[in-house]
């Protein structure tokens, strides 16, 4: 808990000087896998829209922008390199072809509820287009679960902070 708070204290700054476009950026680069504090920049401009500091809507939009894109972008990375690296790579994690065949066909028959669930798991959330993209994963299919998805997990994380921020409130209090 003690890090999360770090986190959020680092990262308030910038959003409340920058706005949603700080927030866009995070989102749009931990939802393709960079280590970045997307979530905790989301709770954090959540909390600030609350107190009159940023508009809701626009952050609205621009969290669910950037889980979109992000994860688009993702994908296209898997999509295109995936492949090669899973063949190169693969053997050391005793991925053979066999296996890496059998979780291509899983996922072919539950990828869209997997990648649409995907969006609140950590780690999961960024590296979920990628994996898409790597199973190769129909662009349409993935497209709408994504979307799904990030629906859902901007809902939560955008409009949770913003109407329960005297609970978090109190909860943050030293």
């Amino acid at each position: 808990m003690g890090l999360f708070l770090q986190i959020l204290d680092h990262v308030k700054p910038y959003i409340a000087a920058y706005g949603v476009i700080v927030v866009f950026v995070l989102i749009y680069f931990e939802s393709f896998g960079a280590p970045v504090p997307g979530e905790t920049g989301v709770i954090t401009a959540g909390l600030l829209a609350a107190h009159g500091e940023l508009q809701i809507i626009p952050l609205f939009v621009a969290v669910l922008a950037g889980s979109i894109l992000g994860d688009s972008t993702g994908y296209l990375i898997g999509r295109f390199g995936g492949r090669a690296l899973v063949r190169r790579f693969g053997p050391y994690i005793k991925l053979t072809p066999e296996r890496l065949a059998a979780i291509e066909e899983k996922f072919r028959a539950r990828g869209a509820p997997l990648v649409a669930i995907a969006r609140f798991l950590p780690l999961m959330r960024q590296l979920n287009g990628v994996i898409a993209g790597t199973m190769r994963m129909p662009w349409p299919t993935f497209l709408a679960a994504n979307s799904v998805g990030a629906v859902l997990w901007t809902s939560v994380w955008t409009l949770g902070p913003y109407f329960f921020s005297e609970a978090f409130s109190a909860w943050h209090r030293p």
